[in-house]
C-alpha cells in the first residue's frame, strides 16, 4: 500500500483485474510506464476464472471464414507455450466422425488450422481409424462411429495464470490491487478524463488518483465505467453465458480431450481433461444482465449433459457432476437483435471516448497480450505516452520454467514450486490434505495469503487452489480449516472467520447439483 500512499500520479491507470487488464497492466509496466491496477473484487474473479480452460485458435472460426482471428489466436497461443510452460500445454483433441463427408470437411478444416499456425505449431492433425478412436477414449459411443481425426491444442489453467501475471506485473513496478474499487471518473474543465476515484473495499478508504491515460479493461462491465464517463454512453457488450460441468476421470480416462463439432446450438462441445477431473462445457446464452457471480440455467445444464450422454456411452446423470459453474463473455453488442452470439465476432475492440476514456472489449483468453498491446499502442497514438515498444513476446510469466507435468499436483506452480515444499520442510502439518479425497495441501493455503494476494475464503478456493470448480461439496467442507488459516495470517478474529465460512457455504449452493 505504501506504493500508492506515496504516489497519486500514473502514467496509466488500468480498471479491470481479469485477463485482459491485468495483461494491459503487464504490457504497460514492462514498457516502462508507472503503472496501477484496480481491481473491485478479487483477480480474474469473473469471466477468467470461467472458461473451458482452452488456449486455442477457435477451430470454429475456420467455418465462419475468420482466417485472421483465427491466425492470431494460434500465434499467441505458442508464445503462452514458451511464456507460461507451466500452465499452458499441448493438448491432443480427437474429433470423432460419424460419416465419411464429415471426416473429409473435418480433416480439411483441421489441416488449415495446422498450417495457420506455422512454426508455432502443436503438432500435425491426423485421421485415425475407427479402432484407434475407440481404444483412445474408450467411454465414446461406438454405434457408426467411422473414425476420428485428432488434432492439437492449448490446455491451461485461466485463474492460476491470472494470479502469476498479476505477480510479474508487479515485478515489473506495477502497483496491482485487488478488492479495490473504482468510484468515479475525474474530468477536467473540458469533459476529458485524468484520473479515478477509488476506495479501498477492506479499509473503506477513498483515494484519489490521477493518470495520463484511463483504460477501461472491465470485461462484461465495460459499459458501467462508459456510462460512469457518459451517462447517455450506448452500451457497447453484450453479455452471453456459457456453463461447464466438472466430472471425475472416469468420463473420459484417456489423455485426449474430445470435440464434438456440431450441437444443436450451433456450437462445438469440448471434454477436456482438467487437474485430474475432466471439464464438459460450453452453452450459449445470450443475457440481457451481467453479475460476477452468474448462475447456470436448468436448460443449460441440461443441454450440457444430453449433447455429452449422445456421445458417451457411459451414461451421464446430475448425480455424476462435482461443480457446475457459468462465466459470461464480453460480446460487442450485435447491432441486430436476432443476431446469434455465436456468429458474433470474437476479435476485440479498442474504443476512444470523447473524454479520452480508453476501452478494451471483446476478444478472449488466448489473445488477451496482443489486445493489451493494441491498448497501449492506442495510448501512444493519441500522444499521452511517450513512444516504447511493447515487450510482452518475450517476457516470461512468473513460475515459468516449470513443466505443465500433472503427475504432481503442485505443477501450477512452476518455480515457485521449491517454495512450497519448504514451507512443508519448516512446518510438517502443511503438508497434510485439506480433504482426505482431494490432492491439495494447506501450504498452499498459507502460499496464496504470503504471497498471492489471496483475502477470502473464496479467493483462495475458487482461483487460487480451484477446489470449488473441481469438487464443490470437498469446497464446502474444507472451508472452516482455510479460514481457520487465513484468520491466522490476516489477524482476523472468530467473527470475521464465521462470516467467511457462512458466505462460502452460500456460494457453494450454485455450484453443486
Amino acid at each position: 500500500m505504501k506504493q500508492i500512499d506515496n504516489n497519486k500520479d500514473w502514467d496509466v491507470i488500468v480498471i479491470g483485474g481479469g485477463a485482459t487488464g491485468l495483461g494491459v497492466a503487464l504490457d504497460s509496466a514492462t514498457r516502462g510506464y508507472s503503472t496501477l491496477l484496480l481491481e473491485q473484487s478479487d483477480f480474474a474473479k469473473g469471466t477468467s476464472s470461467r472458461s473451458t480452460k482452452l488456449i486455442h485458435g477457435g477451430v470454429r472460426y475456420l467455418a465462419q471464414g475468420n482466417i485472421d482471428l483465427v491466425k492470431e489466436g494460434l500465434y499467441e497461443r505458442g508464445l503462452l507455450l514458451k511464456n507460461a510452460s507451466h500452465l499452458v500445454n499441448n493438448q491432443s483433441f480427437i474429433l470423432p466422425t460419424y460419416n465419411w463427408w464429415d471426416t473429409f470437411v473435418y480433416t480439411i478444416s483441421l489441416k488449415t488450422y495446422d498450417f495457420l499456425s506455422g512454426k508455432l505449431s502443436f503438432g500435425k492433425s491426423v485421421r485415425i481409424s475407427k479402432k484407434d478412436a475407440a481404444f483412445r477414449l474408450s467411454t465414446l459411443k461406438k454405434e457408426h462411429l467411422k473414425g476420428g481425426i485428432v488434432y492439437h491444442d492449448g490446455q491451461f489453467d485461466d485463474a492460476r495464470l491470472a494470479i502469476n501475471m498479476a505477480q510479474t506485473a508487479i515485478e515489473h513496478g506495477a502497483a496491482v490491487l485487488n478488492y479495490f474499487g473504482v468510484t468515479q471518473l475525474q474530468n477536467d474543465v473540458k469533459g476529458k478524463v485524468y484520473g479515478v476515484n477509488a476506495v479501498d473495499n477492506e479499509s473503506h478508504k477513498a483515494y484519489a488518483f490521477k493518470a495520463k491515460v484511463v483504460i477501461n479493461a472491465t470485461g462484461v462491465f465495460a459499459d458501467n465505467i462508459q456510462q460512469m464517463d457518459n451517462k447517455d454512453a450506448k452500451n457497447t457488450v453484450r453479455p452471453s453465458q456459457g456453463i461447464h460441468l466438472v466430472l471425475d476421470r472416469s468420463f473420459l480416462p484417456g489423455k485426449d480431450a474430445i470435440m464434438i463439432p456440431k450441437t444443436a446450438d450451433g456450437r462445438v462441445l469440448f471434454l477436456v481433461p482438467w487437474h485430474n477431473r475432466v471439464v464438459v462445457g460450453t452453452t450459449d446464452t445470450l443475457l440481457n444482465s451481467h453479475s460476477l457471480e452468474p448462475k447456470p440455467l436448468e436448460t443449460e445444464i441440461d443441454f450440457v449433459l444430453e449433447t455429452a450422454n449422445a456421445y458417451l456411452n457411459k451414461k451421464l446423470a446430475r448425480s455424476n457432476v462435482l461443480s457446475v459453474f457459468a462465466g459470461l463473455r464480453p460480446l460487442a453488442a450485435p447491432k441486430d437483435a436476432s443476431e446469434k452470439t455465436k456468429e458474433i465476432s470474437r476479435s476485440h475492440k479498442v474504443i476512444v471516448s470523447e473524454s479520452g476514456l480508453i476501452t478494451i472489449t471483446g476478444g478472449k483468453w488466448t489473445t488477451y497480450r496482443k489486445m493489451a498491446q493494441d491498448t497501449i499502442n492506442k495510448g501512444i497514438s493519441l500522444g499521452k505516452l511517450p513512444n516504447r515498444k511493447c515487450q510482452t513476446k518475450h517476457i516470461s510469466i512468473h513460475g515459468a520454467g516449470g513443466s505443465a507435468d500433472d503427475t504432481d499436483h503442485l505443477y501450477v506452480y512452476g518455480t515457485d514450486q521449491k517454495h512450497i515444499k519448504r514451507l512443508i520442510e519448516r512446518s510438517s502439518n502443511l503438508g497434510e490434505k485439506l480433504h482426505g479425497r482431494l490432492e491439495f495441501l494447506k501450504a498452499e493455503v498459507v502460499w496464496a495469503v504470503q504471497n498471492e494476494m489471496a483475502r477470502t475464503v473464496e479467493d483462495v478456493l475458487a482461483r487460487r487452489v480451484r477446489i470449488l470448480f473441481l469438487d464443490a461439496k470437498a469446497a464446502r467442507a474444507v472451508a472452516p480449516v482455510v479460514a481457520e488459516i487465513l484468520a491466522s495470517h490476516l489477524a482476523k478474529d472468530d467473527a470475521w472467520k464465521q462470516s467467511q465460512i457462512d458466505e462460502f457455504i452460500k456460494l457453494t449452493a450454485q455450484y453443486i447439483l
